[in-house]
């Protein structure tokens, strides 16, 4: 072997070890079972939620900014979270995730641009989502592994940092402030 070839070698090495123990990837549910304040999604993703926050690109420049309504309705175990996005591009999106409870902090979820069945874990005061989203077709009608992690704070404030993928590359990423609406205050 080269000593070019050993030295790149031990970069990508390097490369995938920091992605794997030292990323936003590397986050496991259990590292925030101890912790608190509990997240429930039926308490902290019912009644009517403002979410504001920004998206970056591959490039690390923030891209969009949105606003986004929300409002969450629980019947049990099964809930659906509505959400109305309005971009700082003038763009406007609706989505309505369909959540199912399971056991052991795990839940599922479905939404018309999502293919197949997101997977959720609940751990302390975290939540983690996985699935694959299908982008409209003005944004290339691309599909990306979508990572969720929702951060629910002592003041009860919602903390969410997603990162999409697409071959395994990050693409974007979202960080966003969610919490209940002002109007719901009063």
């Amino acid at each position: 072997m080269s000593a070019l070839a050993a030295v790149l070698a031990l970069i990508l090495g390097a490369l995938l070890v920091r992605a794997r123990f030292f990323s936003f990837r590397s986050q496991k549910p259990g590292d925030y079972a101890e912790g608190a304040p509990a997240f429930s999604l039926q308490e902290h993703l019912s009644g009517e939620i403002l979410s504001e926050g920004v998206i970056f690109g591959p490039d690390g420049r923030m891209t969009n900014s949105f606003v986004a309504r929300m409002s969450g309705k629980w019947d049990g175990d099964a809930g659906v979270l509505s959400e109305d996005f309005t971009y700082s591009n003038g763009s406007q999106q609706a989505r309505a995730w369909h959540i199912t409870l399971g056991k052991g902090g795990r839940f599922t979820a479905t939404a018309d641009d999502i293919r197949g069945v997101a997977q959720g874990r609940i751990s302390g005061s975290t939540v983690m989502m996985r699935y694959r989203i299908v982008l409209p077709k003005e944004a290339g009608a691309h599909v990306l592994d979508v990572t969720d992690w929702l951060y629910l704070t002592r003041d009860g404030a919602i903390m969410n940092r997603s990162q999409m993928r697409k071959f395994g590359v990050t693409v974007a990423e979202l960080v966003a402030t969610m919490r209940p609406a002002p109007e719901a205050r009063d």
